[in-house]
């Protein structure tokens, strides 16, 4: 009988990220899971992207309107999908001091 590692998902209930809403360019926003740190949009084969979700400063005027006038917003470097932060999740709008 195997041991799972503490804290491991079962096969098949790791959590998706919802599609909030689908810009007038056909970019996908999706609400990220607390913690996220890569892309977990398939492609037309059913593949995963898995690039890397960056800070993304450079939105237009639509994603202003909808989600504020700072909103935090993250892009996928491969698909370029949108993402959100979390319900709950601390917003990160300010330098880090240590």
């Amino acid at each position: 009988m195997a041991v799972k590692p503490r804290g491991s998902v079962p096969e098949g209930s790791a959590p998706v990220s919802e599609v909030v809403a689908t810009l007038s360019d056909g970019h996908k926003v999706k609400r990220r899971i607390l913690h996220m740190r890569a892309c977990n949009e398939k492609d037309e084969k059913g593949k995963l992207c898995c690039g890397h979700l960056k800070r993304w400063y450079g939105y237009g005027d639509e994603i202003g309107t909808k989600y504020g006038p700072d909103p935090e917003v993250y892009r996928c470097e491969r698909c370029k999908t949108l993402y959100v932060p979390a319900e709950g999740e601390p917003a990160r709008t300010r330098t880090l001091s240590f």
